[in-house]
C-alpha cells in the first residue's frame, strides 16, 4: 500500500515552499477563526464566506443586506459589524440558516492563500477527531497550514498540528518524514494534559487576556466537541457532517 504524505507549514510565509496543488489543506486558527467557523455551523450556520479585508465583507453586505458580517481586527471586534471572532457569540445566537462573511487577522488570510491551487478544509481542536477520521478517509496528501500571528509562528496552531498528526500517524496510512509535522507532534505531547497552561506564556494568549477573553481561549481548546467540518467550495465554506 502506498502511503500518503502528511506536511505541516508553521507560517503563512512559509506556504509556496509546501504548496503542491494536490494537497488537502487544512486550515488551523486556533485563536479563535476556525474555532469559530466550527462552532457556527455546529449552530446551524449554512454558509460562511472568508474574506481577507473589512471592505470585501462590506461589499457583500451591499449585494445581499440579509449576510451577516463578522470582523476581527488584532483580537478586537469592528466597529459595526455583527459579530467579533468569539466563537461563544454564536452560541446563544439564532444562526440557523445564516450566512455569515468573516474577515480576521490571520484565519480568513490564510484560507484566502491556500485555496488558490489547493482542496481545503477547516480544522480546530474542537473537531478534532471528526476531521482527523475524514482525512483518512481521503485518497490525497495533507498539508497542515497554521495560519499563525501576521506570517510569524504562533503556538496554539502548532499544538493542534501536533494533535493531528498524532492521530493521522496512528492510523497507518501516512508517510510523515516532515520535521515540522514531528516538532508539532513533540509539542503536543509536551502539552496535551494542560494546553492552556502549556499556552500561559505565549504571545496571543497574552493578547486575548488583555481584552479580556480568557474563556474563548478555553472554549478554543476543547476538544472534538462538533463532528462538523467546513470545507471551501466556490470561495464558500459549508458544512461536512463527519458522524
Amino acid at each position: 500500500m502506498t502511503k500518503k504524505n502528511l506536511q505541516v507549514c508553521l507560517s503563512p510565509a512559509l506556504f509556496d515552499l509546501y504548496a503542491d496543488r494536490k494537497s488537502i489543506v487544512v486550515v488551523v486558527d486556533v485563536l479563535r477563526a476556525t474555532s469559530t467557523m466550527c462552532i457556527a455551523f455546529e449552530k446551524g450556520v449554512k454558509k460562511m464566506i472568508p474574506v481577507s479585508t473589512v471592505d470585501q465583507a462590506l461589499e457583500y453586505k451591499a449585494t445581499n443586506p440579509d449576510y451577516i458580517l463578522a470582523a476581527e481586527r488584532n483580537g478586537a471586534p469592528v466597529n459595526g459589524f455583527d459579530f467579533g471572532n468569539s466563537p461563544q457569540t454564536y452560541i446563544n445566537s439564532d444562526m440557523k440558516g445564516k450566512t455569515i462573511v468573516m474577515t480576521t487577522t490571520n484565519g480568513t488570510k490564510s484560507i484566502n492563500i491556500a485555496k488558490k491551487d489547493h482542496d481545503v478544509v477547516i480544522g480546530s481542536f474542537l473537531n478534532l477527531k471528526a476531521l482527523a477520521n475524514w482525512l483518512t478517509k481521503q485518497e490525497r496528501d495533507v498539508l497542515v497550514f497554521c495560519a499563525g500571528w501576521k506570517d510569524k509562528f504562533n503556538l496554539e496552531d502548532t499544538l493542534f498540528a501536533g494533535a493531528i498528526t498524532e492521530l493521522l500517524d496512528k492510523s497507518g496510512l501516512y508517510n510523515n518524514s516532515c520535521d515540522a509535522a514531528q516538532a508539532s507532534k513533540t509539542l503536543w505531547e509536551k502539552g496535551r494534559h494542560d494546553l492552556f497552561g502549556f499556552l500561559e506564556n505565549s504571545s496571543h494568549r497574552k493578547r486575548l487576556e488583555k481584552l479580556n477573553i480568557d474563556s474563548d481561549i478555553h472554549f478554543c481548546l476543547k476538544q472534538s466537541k462538533t463532528t462538523k467540518i467546513p470545507i471551501l467550495i466556490n470561495d464558500q465554506l459549508i458544512a461536512l457532517d463527519e458522524d
